[in-house]
């Protein structure tokens, strides 16, 4: 069964397996004791530190190893805030940041700090001079992931890193994504990792921070870590996490050439035999991996549950998948189509005969799913036009708004509108997208008895 969900988590990579079952043998005792078993698992931590700090691009000393990817950042976020509490209590961040970082900035505003997101354009990228813009005296900290998770669009670092030092704040970025490809571009103050996106074993997180950079580890004070990733080691996986890491990018370079052209093909052959699609994400500067398509009138639990049934394990974005049934922020942000959201991101091995098949399935899926909700399909003007009409949505869940405005524009002379009544979040998003998909002017949200009311001007 074709998995195609690596940047959710990556297989367990051969070398990770290896290193795993050797280090359960030899790397049980405590590495902080001066026994023998003792020291032998000191060298085992010690190895693993240095092959993880040579693929980061920083001191051994100035890495640790956390719980996971999620406490690197939240660990990283305080300690840099504690530690530049004189400068000021202020974070700034992109908006399309992974949600460990937006749950920290949500926790240091609800203690008294301020918090800047900054905006991405809809590619879902930052612009520089606006990140620096958001830049101010009382900054103690910035963070800016190296590449998105949800659309695979790479960050501008470097240029970041520079105006992050000119203004002299630390930039921490979160690392998960890309490091199994390359090293992040150098300007950072801290850096975060998830050893699961790579092909590393779950539970171990890397925290890097660089010399001179004012950190006060927050909690209770542990002995282990430098102090700041409190507990006992779980040195297997850390050996697994730092082998595996070294093995990924030791051929990353090759493995990346060959899956950015299956994504390749998937982006051009999907806007080619899919119709209403739009394709997300910078299609330049991204990661290899990973290609995310949005396709109008689809429930994206549907479409999803549909793919798995055809032996295709995919993600999405959209609310209909998500736990908390609220669209995906980073869509949001980018201001595209949240529903009948696919990510596809490859893992490494993927084979291109998997790719083809999965190509040859979707459209016939979309298919069917759209037909099941009542999508509509071409029909010609309304003979007698009317001067607006108003559809009630209410209580229905996305795509369905969406799908009966779609179903009445041609119904309404051009210039006029239609007022969509929808209380979905959901479509608040998706109906601009709509418009902006199918070249319809959206004019706007007015309050409404219930939920609000959308309002679309017919242009065509």
């Amino acid at each position: 069964m074709p998995y195609f969900d690596a940047a959710s988590a990556a297989p367990l990579h051969p070398v990770a397996r290896q290193a795993l079952l050797a280090a359960l043998d030899e790397g049980w005792a405590d590495p902080a004791r001066l026994y023998r078993e003792g020291r032998r698992a000191r060298l085992l931590l010690d190895a693993a530190r240095e092959a993880a700090a040579e693929a980061v691009g920083c001191r051994p000393d100035e890495l640790v190893f956390t719980s996971s990817g999620t406490t690197a950042v939240h660990a990283g976020i305080a300690g840099a805030l504690s530690g530049r509490r004189r400068v000021g209590r202020h974070l700034a961040h992109s908006a399309v940041e992974h949600s460990s970082v937006l749950h920290s900035a949500a926790a240091h505003e609800a203690a008294g700090g301020s918090c800047t997101e900054v905006p991405v354009d809809r590619f879902g990228a930052v612009d520089p001079a606006a990140f620096g813009g958001a830049l101010r005296a009382d900054t103690a900290l910035a963070c800016l992931q190296s590449a998105n998770h949800e659309v695979g669009t790479e960050q501008p670092v470097a240029e970041v890193a520079a105006l992050c030092a000119e203004a002299g704040v630390p930039l921490l970025v979160d690392a998960a994504q890309s490091l199994g490809w390359g090293p992040v571009p150098a300007g950072w103050s801290l850096l975060t990792a998830s050893a699961h996106k790579w092909g590393g074993p779950a539970g171990v997180g890397l925290l890097a921070v660089r010399k001179g950079t004012r950190f006060s580890p927050q909690g209770p004070a542990g002995e282990r870590e430098s102090g700041r990733a409190p507990g006992f080691e779980n040195l297997p996986a850390i050996v697994a996490a730092a082998a595996s890491l070294r093995a990924v990018r030791d051929g990353a370079e090759a493995e990346a050439v060959r899956l950015r052209a299956l994504v390749d093909r998937i982006r051009g052959v999907v806007a080619e035999r899919v119709p209403d699609v739009e394709v997300v994400g910078d299609p330049v500067r991204r990661l290899p991996h990973l290609v995310t398509f949005s396709c109008l009138y689809v429930d994206g639990e549907t479409l999803l549950h549909e793919l798995d049934r055809r032996e295709f394990s995919v993600s999405s974005g959209s609310s209909c998948t998500s736990s908390t049934l609220t669209p995906s922020h980073v869509l949001k942000a980018m201001g595209v189509l949240s529903e009948g959201n696919v990510r596809v991101s490859l893992p490494p091995g993927t084979a291109g005969a998997d790719v083809d098949r999965f190509l040859e399935v979707l459209p016939d899926v979309v298919a069917d799913v759209r037909e099941r909700l009542g999508a509509p399909v071409a029909a010609p003007p309304s003979p007698a036009p009317a001067a607006s009409l108003v559809v009630d949505a209410l209580g229905r869940r996305c795509p369905i708004p969406v799908i009966e405005l779609a179903k009445v524009i041609g119904e309404v002379a051009v210039g006029a509108t239609v007022t969509v009544l929808a209380d979905d979040e959901a479509a608040r998003l998706d109906i601009p997208a709509w418009c902006e998909m199918r070249g319809q002017e959206y004019v706007g949200e007015e309050p409404a008895d219930r939920g609000s009311a959308y309002v679309v001007r017919r242009l065509s």
